[in-house]
């Protein structure tokens, strides 16, 4: 790993309370942050970026709960005849 440099900045407070937000919802610090926003500045992509594994292995598990329940991903698409034919067949039902 190459050798790091401390460096002391100043920002915004709303900056402050976005770094904040986004470090708690990856699970990284807020100089990762910082590294990867300036390496994304000068096009460096090619410094791998860190991520918290145990949050990915949540979201495949989350797909793959979805997937078993026939989630699509398409939108619903409401038809108010199929509420309706919904509705009749079941007051038919009752009546057997």
């Amino acid at each position: 790993m190459p050798k790091m440099v401390r460096k002391q900045i100043y920002i915004y407070q709303r900056q402050e309370a976005q770094l904040k937000r986004i470090s708690d919802a990856r699970g990284i610090s807020e100089a990762e942050i910082i590294r990867s926003a300036l390496d994304r500045e000068v096009g460096n992509y090619n410094i791998p970026h860190h991520y918290d594994e145990s949050a990915w292995e949540k979201i495949l598990e989350f797909i793959d709960q979805n997937a078993k329940m026939g989630v699509t991903g398409e939108p619903y698409k409401f038809r108010r005849q199929d509420a309706y034919d919904e509705r009749e067949n079941r007051w038919l039902k009752d009546r057997e």
